[in-house]
């Protein structure tokens, strides 16, 4: 399959300067970045393209070549000849690097081209968290434990045994790259002896086998906040797991759920709650005792020749608004029920009632049925 044009993968003009070039990238590569599209393979190719488009046209001379003779520049020993595979992609890795931190997440937390050597940051942590909806009205204070790697103790977390230390890597000089020349190109690549970190343990920590951390169960005290609602993320900052050797570690992150409650259903800020009254404090009116999220109860006074689905407005006892003042409201909404297993009293006094009714007791079931009335007298005089 054939290549796409490196301007329309960056969706920029051939004449676009570098700083055009560099947000483009930069927009691209924060869409397509693998660690924001986990499993997805196209997401990863289309991230690849960017960043082997931006690598072309960022530096001049492959620039100039490219503008003159499309991707036949880079063909038979040039950018994408024998033996570059490894050494493009690093270079498209550095790139990234450059821009965004040590390209796992840590802005700030890699190394700059030139730089002293970056320790590999701990994975990100996950916790799924379910509470009741009482809860998420008041907040509270949640423990949980989670198993994760924390620094090694014994080594204090550089992966060498006691009394002795890391070295520096001979292969890089403890720059952790290597420079490697490819063609009239000088490509720069992780150095393969110690991984990128810029030293080497000869005599490893028994503790933690060299790698300076350690897999351990932790408890932590989470804050939950009064009016968080379903699918909202609590990060907690180097919570995560540990960096190998003395690494810096990554985050934690809570993903909180929120229970079905058995008489709330929830809408922002706002509650309803459905409930059933009888037909004759609909028909007569009265009073209903209604719970509250709080806990408590408060008084609904039902009108008389209330319906069902009517909805009753009480202000301020809805969920509160996360960092803020504000109170959402609860709605009630009744449901008229009819009457079941009637004693032959009970029917009588209905039957009465009925043959006793007139349209005005049942104003829109009448209007209702005078309607489909004249539906179909007109109907059948334009027949």
């Amino acid at each position: 399959m054939s290549k796409r044009d490196y301007y329309e993968v960056l969706g920029v003009a051939k004449t676009a300067s570098e700083s055009e070039l560099k947000v483009a990238f930069r927009k691209l590569a924060m869409v397509h970045h693998p660690d924001r599209n986990p499993g997805d393979k196209e997401a990863e190719i289309k991230f690849k393209e960017v960043n082997e488009a931006y690598q072309c046209l960022a530096d001049g001379q492959k620039r100039a070549a490219y503008d003159r003779f499309g991707h036949a520049a880079f063909s038979q020993g040039g950018a994408g000849g024998p033996g570059f595979g490894n050494e493009f992609g690093d270079f498209m890795s550095d790139i990234f690097e450059n821009f965004f931190g040590d390209g796992r997440g840590a802005p700030g937390g890699g190394r700059g081209r030139g730089g002293a050597p970056g320790r590999e940051r701990g994975a990100d942590l996950r916790y799924n968290l379910e509470i009741s909806l009482e809860e998420a009205f008041a907040g509270k204070t949640e423990t949980i434990r989670i198993p994760t790697s924390i620094a090694c103790e014994t080594c204090s977390g550089t992966g060498a045994k006691a009394g002795s230390k890391p070295r520096t890597c001979s292969t890089c000089g403890g720059y952790g790259r290597v420079r490697a020349a490819q063609g009239f190109f000088a490509i720069e690549r992780t150095c393969p002896n110690c991984h990128g970190r810029g030293e080497v343990v000869d005599d490893p920590c028994p503790s933690c086998s060299g790698a300076g951390r350690v897999n351990r169960e932790r408890t932590l005290s989470i804050n939950v906040p009064a009016g968080v609602d379903d699918g909202l993320r609590i990060r907690l900052a180097g919570e995560g797991e540990s960096g190998l050797r003395g690494g810096p570690p990554g985050d934690l992150y809570v993903f909180l759920s929120i229970k079905p409650h058995p008489f709330f259903q929830r809408d922002g800020a706002d509650l309803f709650c459905r409930v059933p009254i009888s037909m004759v404090t609909a028909a007569l009116s009265g009073e209903i005792t209604v719970p509250v999220i709080d806990g408590s109860q408060t008084q609904v006074r039902i009108p008389a020749g209330t319906q069902t689905a009517k909805q009753f407005r009480i202000k301020g006892k809805g969920m509160p608004v996360l960092r803020s003042r504000e109170v959402g409201d609860l709605y009630i909404q009744v449901s008229v029920e009819t009457p079941q297993n009637l004693t032959k009293r009970q029917r009588e006094l209905l039957q009465e009632f009925d043959q006793s009714a007139s349209d005005e007791n049942h104003p829109e079931s009448a209007g209702f049925f005078s309607k489909v009335r004249d539906f179909f007298v007109s109907g059948s005089t334009r027949a």
